[in-house]
């Protein structure tokens, strides 16, 4: 997001923490997916390109599943063979070319079912990739009022958690399914093909599997469901805490914080335990059912081979197998169906998200303001915005601006000052009137063209993690070392990046310790380089000390120079000398004039001013 989408972050914003903002709630524990069809169908339609890829994967899985499942009717003939040797002379040659076949049969099982996971890994990671790229072009095509009713946790959380868990299931779920069903109904093929009779028995032992398994699955749906939840409830609190650690610590809200930790990750931890416990019941039940097979094919078989139904010991030991083949499958489709809800619940989320509505297309829009033939006038007529419909801030915002003028704009908290330049720069669209800059409507022109015409200093500093350099031309490659350091000697920040270890080359991260004041000159020299026409100021100075604020009400003199230039302040003593103050009071301007005028009429500017100066008093 670039640092004029920033700008808008200061605004009032109803942070929820019950994640996913107007029509991106994700569905609450124990509730099913609002459209678990229509969200694999979409899934499935995103993955379209790759679908050849999966085909031959899951060709690839079928195969290895086939030759595994052949495998027992190949150990059955060399168990016949050892039986008949018994008596005589056991056929060693028979026996090592059944060997081998086995050899080959579950070597090619093996070398199908890599290529399958090898295959399928390609995808997940490809999928993945496209999913977290299109996720972070979408952010930068989202209104400012998306964010305004949606955490940023959340959108983190859709980002890395719900691509993980779509992504763990393609890699892991799709396989796992073929090889489950094609097992399942293989070995079914295979024990009836051996004996009818056992087969039978065998698949009667085991339907009471099924039965469980739908009690289990039906119970831990919402378990996972609910683990999801939390876990995107924990990332957008931990998000929020550690981000503004300092105002926590600095109200002593450690303990309010600790204590709403503690119950999410309570929550979190009871739903994780509880959907891997249920789940968990789902091996050692098809354990039991397996020892149950084993027990009732064994006694049926020696009844069988008594009475002379059955003169091959090895169908026996065949039909030992294919139960364990019989039954494995039928947890892993049980695992799968139950991931498959985790995933319908975070591809909800995720596509949710991607068919938010956006900014509107600019594509067909022609008119151009070039940087560097503005002037600077500036005209507001009729203004109206409210950031709800229902709720109208600036109801009828109209003044005239001059090309260089230098205009504050003060008032109450709340008056709507910053909303004003939001909509200057076109964070927003306007509720009704417009804003022309040199006769040209700013809703004729790109987004983009707009913000080429401002360079901004806020109150809220933004560094990166990199060097000081970069964190000063920002966006601006081209400028050379001498004009960089040119710009800090003027702004009064040289002096201090030559003390850092590397100067212009010392990384900042996380760690710097910078004060708010020396974090403030860098992006006042981050507004140098921009070398914009016109300039805003938002509360530019309010975190400096007053002997730096001289420094730097003196270099942004200079920049104001030939400039149109918009400064917010609550410390009216630094736009004395404007050419034009707007005083604004519930979206409306109050009063205009320069200094002198103002206090001379003794309205709500002269009270602001005197106010503050009884309170320096």
């Amino acid at each position: 997001m670039s640092e004029n989408q920033r700008a808008a972050d200061k605004m009032p914003r109803k942070r929820e923490h019950g994640f996913g903002g107007p029509g991106g709630r994700m569905a609450m524990p124990g509730e099913k997916p609002k459209h678990f069809k229509a969200t694999m169908g979409k899934l499935i339609a995103y993955i379209k390109p790759y679908l050849p890829m999966i085909i031959v994967s899951t060709l690839m899985a079928v195969a290895s599943t086939i030759f595994s499942a052949i495998g027992p009717d190949r150990l059955r003939a060399i168990t016949a063979l050892i039986q008949e040797g018994l008596m005589s002379q056991i056929d060693m040659k028979a026996v090592g070319r059944i060997g081998l076949t086995l050899a080959v049969l579950y070597g090619l099982g093996f070398v199908f079912n890599y290529v399958q996971g090898f295959i399928m890994n390609i995808i997940t990671q490809r999928v993945s990739k496209k999913m977290r790229t299109e996720i972070s072009k979408k952010i930068n095509r989202l209104p400012l009022k998306y964010f305004d009713s949606t955490s940023f946790g959340d959108v983190m959380s859709r980002v890395t958690n719900d691509v993980d868990t779509i992504a763990q299931t393609l890699n892991n779920s799709i396989g796992s399914f073929v090889t489950a069903v094609t097992m399942f109904f293989g070995s079914i093929v295979m024990m009836f093909y051996t004996n009818v009779f056992l087969a039978l028995a065998a698949i009667l032992s085991t339907i009471v599997g099924f039965v469980f398994m739908q009690v289990i699955i039906k119970h831990s749906q919402k378990y996972f469901k609910a683990q999801q939840y939390e876990l995107g409830r924990i990332n957008g609190h931990i998000e929020e805490i550690y981000t503004g650690h300092n105002v926590v610590k600095a109200y002593n809200g450690e303990e309010k914080a600790r204590e709403e930790f503690h119950e999410i990750n309570g929550k979190l931890q009871s739903s994780a335990w509880k959907s891997q416990f249920i789940s968990g019941l789902m091996m050692p039940l098809m354990h039991f059912i397996g020892n149950f097979g084993y027990v009732v094919v064994c006694v049926l078989g020696a009844v069988l081979l008594v009475n002379g139904y059955i003169t091959d010991f090895g169908v026996i030991v065949a039909f030992m197998i294919y139960i364990r083949l019989f039954t494995q499958p039928l947890a892993q489709i049980a695992q799968t169906a139950t991931a498959l809800q985790s995933t319908a619940a975070a591809g909800e989320r995720v596509f949710t998200f991607l068919e938010e509505s956006e900014l509107p297309d600019e594509s067909g829009k022609t008119a151009v303001l070039p940087v560097g033939e503005v002037r600077g006038d500036i005209e507001f007529e009729h203004v109206k915005f409210g950031y709800n419909e229902d709720k109208v801030i600036i109801k009828d915002f109209s003044a005239t601006v001059k090309a260089g003028q230098k205009i504050a704009i003060v008032g109450s908290t709340g008056a709507g000052k910053t909303t004003i330049v939001n909509l200057l720069m076109r964070f927003y669209d306007l509720g009704g009137g417009s804003i022309k800059i040199d006769g040209i409507n700013i809703a004729d022109l790109k987004r983009e063209n707009v913000h080429d015409l401002f360079c901004m200093v806020l109150q809220d500093t933004w560094l990166f993690e990199g060097t000081v350099k970069e964190n000063i031309i920002y966006n601006k490659p081209d400028i050379d070392d001498e004009e960089l350091k040119k710009i800090c000697k003027v702004v009064g920040v040289h002096h201090f990046i030559k003390t850092l270890p590397n100067g212009y080359s010392t990384v900042l991260s996380d760690k710097a310790n910078l004060s708010v004041g020396q974090k403030q000159l860098m992006t006042i020299a981050r507004a140098m380089v921009e070398n914009a026409p016109m300039l805003i100021l938002d509360e530019a100075t309010s975190s400096v000390d007053t002997r730096t604020e001289v420094l730097i009400q003196a270099a942004m003199d200079k920049l104001m120079q030939g400039r149109t230039s918009f400064v917010i302040a609550h410390r009216l003593s630094t736009i004395k000398n404007s050419d034009l103050i707007l005083v604004m009071k519930d979206g409306n301007i109050v009063e205009s004039g320069n200094h002198t005028d103002l206090l001379s009429q003794g309205g709500v500017y002269a009270e602001l001013y005197n106010s503050q100066f009884e309170q320096a008093g």
